[in-house]
């Protein structure tokens, strides 16, 4: 009777802080994100030069293509963990799931090359 039990440090757990580090990724994302668009309102209106060669010029230095380039893969990884979360918890066949987990993964990945190339074009 007692090796059928299964209380006690064989158990298997599943489960427990599972969604601890997908939790964590989403505020530290939402964070960078937010920072960044501050930054973005403080450069934009503390411009005189409203033009194209203005704009221009603050996305010209260097550090600020890096900013963008964070706070793009930021919200990148945001979206994917937020669209994971959505197809396991929504889609139950498994095979469909896999397919938009795919392509979710293939648009979002692409965003980011498009967004490298973009950034880095200027």
């Amino acid at each position: 009777m007692a090796t059928q039990n299964r209380v006690g440090p064989k158990r298997l757990v599943v489960g427990a802080h599972y969604g601890t580090g997908e939790w964590l990724a989403q505020r530290v994302t939402a964070v960078v994100v937010a920072v960044y668009t501050l930054l973005l309102l403080v450069l934009f209106f503390g411009a005189h030069n409203f033009s194209y060669e203005g704009w221009a010029g603050i996305f010209a230095m260097q550090w600020m293509k890096l900013a963008t380039f964070v706070a793009l893969l930021s919200l990148f990884y945001h979206a994917w963990v937020g669209m994971r979360d959505i197809w396991m918890d929504y889609v139950k066949p498994v095979g469909l799931r896999l397919g938009l987990l795919v392509l979710t993964v293939l648009w979002l990945v692409g965003c980011a090359g498009y967004a490298a190339q973009i950034l880095w074009r200027v």
